[in-house]
């Protein structure tokens, strides 16, 4: 089993909590993308990130001292948005991390597929950004099947519980030997499943704990979660997507 999750925008330097235990995997088609992006000009750059003055100013001077290899972070603690804050892998025990270390894998548009302890630096660049990189139009072309060869060559059966921007980076390339079990967050209302964004992602984070709490490794157990008020809804779930409603049993 693997669990995929979604990076967060915003990132912090955590250099002392406990250090990286290698480098990302694709590192130098991570310095590819990095190549591409000191190419651009400030104002293509803030289009491309789509951000404030502010932002786009802070990443701007990260991309000119940006080093790969120097004063990193372990991926896991260098990601602060809400699925991360509810996960709260700052106070997990020994055996929760070595859980994580073993299941858990971050999808990244700037380094692609990260464990938990790989060392990074604070970048911003989403999968979904328009960033034309070896003749590739876009970041998903870029990264093309690498990722879910990557995650095929480690397992049978992947977890997602990415948002749709990072999980079809994998998804359609898996091959049919591989089984991809999306969990779905929400709650019925007028016969339909809405989802909620904020409420997804802390459900995510939820999750990965929970499943790191009891060393879930089998796709049935996923159905005893339970946390935040969600349960599994038999009648609502497939092979491929677990649906998990607020107050259904």
């Amino acid at each position: 089993m693997r669990i995929i999750i979604s990076p967060a925008k915003k990132m912090i330097v955590d250099t002392d909590s406990f250090p990286p235990e290698g480098l990302p995997a694709f590192l130098p088609r991570t310095e590819r993308l990095l190549s591409a992006l000191r190419s651009m000009s400030p104002a293509a750059l803030q289009a491309l990130w789509k951000c404030n003055d502010a932002i786009a100013a802070l990443n701007v001077e990260r991309l000119a001292a940006m080093d790969l290899s120097r004063s990193l972070t372990p991926a896991i603690l260098s990601y602060e948005g809400i699925q991360y804050r509810y996960m709260a892998p700052t106070v997990f025990e020994q055996s929760q991390l070595d859980y994580i270390r073993t299941h858990l894998r971050i999808l990244s548009g700037f380094y692609g597929l990260l464990r938990p302890f790989d060392g990074v630096t604070p970048y911003r660049l989403e999968m979904q950004a328009k960033l034309a990189v070896d003749g590739c139009r876009d970041l998903y072309a870029f990264w093309g099947g690498t990722l879910a060869e990557a995650l095929a060559a480690e397992t049978n059966l992947v977890v997602n519980l990415a948002s749709k921007e990072y999980s079809k980076a994998v998804e359609p390339h898996l091959p049919a030997s591989v089984r991809f079990l999306t969990c779905t967050f929400g709650e019925e209302k007028g016969g339909k499943i809405l989802e909620k964004g904020t409420a997804c992602k802390m459900a995510r984070g939820q999750m990965v704990r929970w499943m790191a709490e009891h060393g879930i490794d089998r796709a049935e157990d996923l159905r005893n979660f339970d946390g935040l008020g969600y349960a599994f809804s038999p009648a609502h779930s497939t092979e491929s997507n677990f649906v998990f409603l607020k107050g259904d049993t």
